[in-house]
């Protein structure tokens, strides 16, 4: 499969009722319908896109899908802060009949989960908000190969 993993938009700092309601600005806004109007141009739309259930990736996955002309994100609690790669590969096995996945979450979990596929040593892959990146990769076996890494800057002069 193609696993298309998304950090969530520029959010606010804090919120009132915690970490989990912490909403995007609109530099997030943005920066969703940016990476979506990249990977409509290049033809890579997903199939499906897997979100967490944190205000701000769920609202960057909104964002994203309804600027792509994609069905809605489905959320998956796996998808929250402190995910683990291992649990990642092995909820996304479930989803093999899809050959293009996309998936919002945060960091460090996205960087973890890059970098466990490649099998790379933890801390070589950074996401900033808003970067995305696709990997080939069969789970919830290891081994994948990064396709490419877009940080906010690029889409920033594409879209």
């Amino acid at each position: 499969m193609q696993l298309l993993v998304m950090r969530h938009g520029k959010a606010e700092d804090s919120h009132p009722q915690g970490d989990a309601a912490r909403r995007l600005v609109e530099t997030g806004h943005e920066q969703a319908r940016r990476a979506a109007r990249v990977l409509v141009h290049a033809q890579q739309l997903p199939d499906i896109v897997l979100t967490s259930p944190y205000e701000r990736a769920l609202r960057t996955a909104e964002e994203f899908c309804t600027t792509a002309g994609l069905a809605a994100p489905i959320i998956q609690d796996w998808l929250a802060c402190g995910m683990h790669p291992q649990t990642a590969m092995r909820e996304l096995s479930a989803f093999s009949e899809f050959r293009h996945i996309a998936t919002v979450g945060h960091e460090p979990d996205l960087s973890c989960l890059i970098s466990h596929i490649i099998e790379a040593p933890y801390g070589s892959v950074l996401m900033k908000k808003g970067a995305f990146a696709a990997i080939e990769c069969s789970p919830p076996a290891r081994g994948g190969i990064l396709l490419y890494l877009a940080p906010p800057q690029l889409t920033h002069h594409q879209a």
